[in-house]
């Protein structure tokens, strides 16, 4: 099964990048679509709190995966020598995915929404005629006058996450039919 298409939601420190993927997400589910996230983290973290059996499973015995398993979830948490690229966590994990949105990665080749909220932050990490630039699909912003060469998406606008979702079915999605819709049939 080849690996399903990656987005990822960039910004600056508190810039609302959970909130527009959580908000995005949310839209294309109720479409209809299959969608997966990855989210960046700088720093290692825990999935259950301390003296859990999970938690002394991986701690105390070493394990190198421990798997949680609940009647209406699943969790698997690996210890590995290097970071793996979001691509390989998709292709590895996620290969039933019509869409994987990532948060962070800003440093990866992926196709990105910036999120650029002046309330947070002086200048959008976007920057016109930059490698980097070619990357970005849209920017999502507070700003009511700024003008790119990229779509934007004012958060001022009460349907910005249709608009956005829109945007990306046409840009990420364009051609495939959603997972939902294969199960229907």
């Amino acid at each position: 099964m080849p690996r399903p298409p990656l987005l990822t939601i960039i910004g600056r420190k508190h810039s609302g990048k959970t909130t527009v993927l959580v908000r995005l997400t949310a839209e294309l589910a109720a479409r209809g679509w299959r969608v997966m996230s990855i989210k960046h983290g700088t720093h290692t973290f825990n999935m259950d709190p301390a003296n859990t059996d999970t938690y002394r499973h991986y701690h105390e015995g070493r394990v190198a995966r421990v798997a949680m398993v609940a009647p209406d979830k699943f969790a698997l948490v690996a210890r590995h020598d290097r970071e793996p690229t979001p691509e390989e966590v998709a292709e590895r994990y996620m290969q039933d995915a019509d869409l994987v949105v990532c948060e962070g990665f800003k440093r990866s080749a992926l196709p990105r929404i910036e999120v650029y909220r002046r309330a947070a932050h002086a200048e959008p990490i976007y920057a016109a005629g930059s490698h980097e630039s070619a990357q970005h699909i849209a920017m999502v912003t507070d700003v009511d006058d700024l003008e790119l060469p990229i779509p934007i998406v004012r958060l001022s606008d009460d349907d910005w996450p249709s608009q956005l979702a829109h945007l990306v079915e046409q840009r990420m999605l364009a051609g495939r039919v959603a997972a939902s819709t294969q199960t229907a049939q």
